[in-house]
């Protein structure tokens, strides 16, 4: 018996009249385990979410010294280390790079998209155990800050999380950027309009890319999800500082905070009580000081007088995939198989 992966045209209804145009016709990846063939049973169901830049097909990238996710969870099954699951991987990119799992006015209704559409789509095609105890959201980075945000807000519908170096504690993993954001705009030219210029002129797959390419796509991605404006006419979201100076505007940043993980756990007490898994983890060499967030984010967690697993490992950012070797065992643990 073998798992394959499927790949499915999905259109969605949620998508179609997106703000940035993005397509609403998308691959939705799905990974069959290697009995899900041969036996009339039900699996529980993982939702793999991936980080900023990142859509779903990408799992399924081949390297010569690393796994691929198809063969990272043969292996673990093959070992006897996770039970067999379903795993789902979503595309939610955007122009702007990501949506980070939200509804926004800016790039669309991507937390709409995955709850009202994609789980239910996946429980009417699939053998899947449809109920929240078997169902599970996870990713890393911006897939982390992802797995924080559903599982928090959606309780009923995603019943375990778990969260490799998700953003939180923003005032850590983003405002570091905005100094540099306000001289590597300049190159694009002055003021709002470099914004603009920059979105019409650099978002495609021309390479090279400038090296402050990242940091200003980054700021503009968070800002398009956490402080969208529709009504800007430069283009439509809010930057929370000054253009010019980087000073902080506080109306503006506070609607970023309103987006922090750290700073919801007491607003989603009630949901965060009903979960049956909080997995995180994040390296203490994290480039994005995500590691604070992390803590942080448990420290929250213990004062309400959650269970949690905090585990943190001597990396950074990139290139961890290896740690799904432990998260998908404590999933695979805590599910539901009936």
């Amino acid at each position: 018996m073998q798992s394959e992966v499927v790949v499915i045209k999905h259109s969605s209804r949620i998508l179609k009249n997106n703000p940035l145009k993005d397509p609403y016709r998308r691959n939705l990846l799905v990974y069959l385990p290697p009995s899900y063939r041969k036996f009339r049973k039900r699996y529980p169901v993982a939702y793999l979410i991936m980080g900023f830049t990142g859509f779903g097909a990408m799992n399924m990238n081949v390297s010569a010294y690393s796994e691929n996710i198809q063969q990272r969870l043969d292996r673990l099954i093959k070992t006897g280390k996770i039970k067999e699951m379903i795993v789902v991987m979503p595309d939610c990119f955007t122009k702007y790079g990501g949506s980070q799992y939200v509804n926004s006015s800016a790039t669309g209704r991507y937390e709409d998209y995955l709850v009202r559409e994609i789980v239910p789509f996946v429980d009417s095609v699939f053998n899947t155990i449809p109920k929240a105890a078997s169902r599970c959201i996870v990713g890393k980075s911006s897939g982390g800050y992802g797995a924080m945000w559903l599982a928090m807000r959606h309780p009923e519908v995603f019943g375990l999380m778990a969260t490799h170096s998700g953003d939180s504690a923003f005032e850590y993993c983003y405002s570091y950027g905005f100094a540099p954001f306000v001289i590597q705009i300049q190159r694009y030219g002055k003021g709002h309009k470099a914004v603009a210029n920059f979105i019409k002129t650099q978002l495609d797959q021309r390479q090279p890319k400038n090296s402050d390419f990242h940091n200003v796509l980054n700021t503009i991605g968070m800002a398009a999800c956490y402080s969208p404006n529709p009504k800007r006419k430069e283009y439509n979201f809010d930057l929370p500082f000054d253009i010019y100076t980087a000073e902080i505007i506080p109306e503006i940043w506070k609607k970023w905070q309103k987006f922090d993980p750290v700073r919801l756990v007491s607003k989603y007490k009630k949901n965060l009580g009903k979960l049956k898994l909080i997995y995180v983890d994040c390296g203490v060499k994290d480039e994005f000081n995500l590691q604070a967030g992390a803590r942080i984010y448990c420290s929250k967690l213990r004062e309400n007088g959650f269970k949690y697993t905090h585990l943190e490992f001597n990396d950074g950012h990139m290139n961890v995939q290896y740690r799904y070797d432990v998260s998908f065992k404590y999933i695979s643990d805590h599910f539901s198989h009936r």
